[in-house]
Parts: structure tokens; C-alpha cells; sequence
């Protein structure tokens, strides 16, 4: 898979493309991610790529021609399976999401900045949408590392272990149960005996109850989505 990331703050995103899983897939040839300075298309000596909104409000605004010239050459290259546009007001990130865009080969990311990007970049580019949470960050560089991780960690030969996300919280619209391992008995704390046997199906009987547990109390919105 590869992922082009389109930013005015290239340097937010240089730590956490170069740790854990996201590193470990670059290394493996798994997943290329590459970061786009939107600047370089920026107008006139100070490279701009924001102006003043119409109407009369406070803030700044990007401006269409930057964006639309990195999509452009971007596109010279390869065809795109998605162009995603970081926004609060875009489409919840959840699992689901996260799934479908892991099965894709090319996308790019958009990270909003200021008040935002012109509304015609939005209707004239984008595909998808997505707010990592219903608040306001200073741009959309953060959520973009966050749709990049969760998606690259799904891309098979990432993980040592493929089916260990299979069993991540709500992939099964569950939270995952709780997990315990050695020592099995510290300072009067035990781990359930059950997970001490070999009794496989009793264990995943027991695992199945304590995710349906965890989710109806600390996520009763999702629980009743299931039941």
C-alpha cells in the first residue's frame, strides 16, 4: 500500500511514521508513505497557501490552486483508490472504516489547517471524509497519523502474529476481554484460573462473556448495536 500524506507541517508527522508497527511495515516493504510539503506549490516568495475567507471571518483559509496542484502531480504517477480529507466534521473514524481503506492499494490524505480548506477542494477531489472525534485540533496532521496506523497494522505481513488484530476491540463490534499473562499470581493478585488450563474452548467461552461484559458497561451505545 501506499499512502501520500499532503500537510503544511511536514515535521508533526516525521516521529510517528518512524516508530512500532508503521516503521516495521516501511522496513518490509508492506507500506510507502510519503509526505507531500503543500508549501512547495505555495504562490510568490512566501510560498502561500491560505488567504482570508469571503464573507468576512475571522481565520484563514487553504486555497484551492496548492491543493489541487500536489493532487495533480501525485496523480501523474498512479491512479488513487481514496483522497481522504482530515476534518471534524467528516465521518467518525471506527473499525469498519478502517478495515475498508486497508484493502486499498493507493490513497492520499489531506491534512486541513487554519479554518480549513475551500469548500471546492472538498467537492472537487475528495472521496472520503473522516474526524478521528468530535473535536477541534490545530490541523490534520494528528488524525492523519492516527487513519495511517490503524490502517497499516491491518496490511497482512505487518503484524508477526495476523490474527492478533483479528481480536482487537471492535472488530467484532466488541471490546476486546481483559488480558492478563506472567507471573500468574503478584502481590494477592491471581489471574482467573480458567486461563491457566488447556481448555481451549472453555478459555474462549470465558473471553467471549467478558467482552460482552466490558462492552454493555463501559460502552452500552455499542452494545445495543449488537443485542
Amino acid at each position: 500500500m501506499r499512502i501520500d500524506i499532503i500537510t503544511c507541517v511536514p515535521s508533526l508527522l516525521e516521529s510517528p511514521f518512524a516508530h512500532s508497527m508503521v516503521k516495521i511495515a516501511q522496513e518490509k516493504g508492506c507500506a510507502e508513505i510519503h509526505i507531500h510539503d503543500l508549501r512547495e506549490y505555495g504562490q510568490g516568495n512566501y510560498r502561500r497557501i491560505d488567504d482570508a475567507p469571503f464573507g468576512g471571518e475571522a481565520g484563514m483559509v487553504m486555497m484551492i490552486e496548492p491543493i489541487d496542484n500536489c493532487i495533480s502531480d501525485l496523480k501523474k504517477d498512479r491512479d488513487y483508490d481514496a483522497i481522504i480529507y482530515m476534518t471534524p466534521d467528516g465521518k467518525r473514524l471506527e473499525q469498519g472504516v478502517v478495515n475498508q481503506f486497508s484493502l486499498l492499494e493507493n490513497i492520499i490524505i489531506l491534512c486541513g489547517h487554519y479554518k480549513g480548506v475551500d469548500q471546492r477542494v472538498r467537492d472537487a477531489f475528495i472521496t472520503h471524509e473522516v474526524s478521528i472525534g468530535d473535536y477541534v485540533l490545530s490541523g490534520g496532521e494528528l488524525g492523519a497519523a492516527v487513519l495511517t496506523d490503524a490502517i497499516v497494522r491491518l496490511i497482512p505481513g505487518v503484524l508477526s502474529d495476523e490474527t492478533s488484530a483479528l481480536t482487537d476491540s471492535f472488530q467484532d463490534g466488541l471490546l476486546a476481554p481483559p488480558v492478563y499473562t506472567r507471573p500468574s499470581h503478584y502481590k494477592g493478585m491471581s489471574v482467573p484460573e480458567l486461563l491457566l488450563g488447556g481448555n481451549h474452548k472453555l478459555i474462549n467461552e470465558w473471553k467471549q462473556e467478558q467482552a460482552i461484559a466490558r462492552t454493555k458497561e463501559r460502552r452500552p451505545d455499542l452494545f445495543k448495536k449488537l443485542f
